[in-house]
């Protein structure tokens, strides 16, 4: 496991869009379809990293808890599928469907996407307004495997939040920490 801090693109940077298989139904899914009248938050996940088991319930409450409002969720998976089976589509199907997501979990095969989005670690958080510009990059909360943080999702949630109700969200933001990206052979990013 390499520690791996987010890059934290700049804030008001425009969402890359993307189109994405859904793992558990196959559907496609884009940013531009995605997005929800106050935004959209995409997550960069996958089923074998420490720090995503360790937060992966949370995920799922997040899903429960904002799934009907105008912020739509996205999360995907960008690893070397190949040489990390277990963030293979099917794998990420049966983790999808474990732990009930109830937003799309996606597979980005080129690793494109998350060259796109700048994407560094799993997990690694991005919320944009309703017209794309960037608000929020950052950690879930101040919980890592082996510290007594609780997992509550308080960063992410209060930036939720803020974007729901029309608030300022925060500028001082704690960038993710996580598991680095799973790069396929010579496709790693120069950032």
């Amino acid at each position: 496991m390499v520690k791996t801090a987010s890059t934290m693109m700049p804030l008001g940077t425009l969402a890359p869009d993307f189109d994405l298989p859904h793992v558990v139904t196959g559907e496609r899914i884009s940013a531009s379809t995605s997005i929800g009248p106050k935004g959209l938050l995409v997550m960069f996940i996958c089923r074998h990293c420490p720090f995503v088991i360790h937060i992966r319930e949370e995920l799922a409450r997040l899903g429960r808890d904002y799934g009907t409002s105008d912020i739509g969720i996205v999360a995907i998976s960008s690893n070397d599928a190949e040489n990390y089976p277990d963030d293979a589509p099917a794998k990420l199907a049966e983790m999808a469907e474990e732990l009930g997501f109830t937003f799309p979990l996606c597979h980005d095969e080129t690793q494109s996407v998350a060259k796109a989005y700048g994407a560094a670690c799993t997990p690694d958080f991005f919320l944009f307004d309703g017209n794309r510009k960037l608000i929020y990059r950052g950690q879930l909360d101040d919980s890592r495997p082996g510290n007594s943080a609780p997992v509550n999702g308080r960063d992410l949630r209060d930036a939720l939040d803020a974007a729901l109700t029309g608030r300022d969200v925060l500028l001082n933001q704690t960038p993710s920490i996580g598991c680095n990206i799973k790069w396929k052979p010579g496709n790693e990013p120069g950032y």
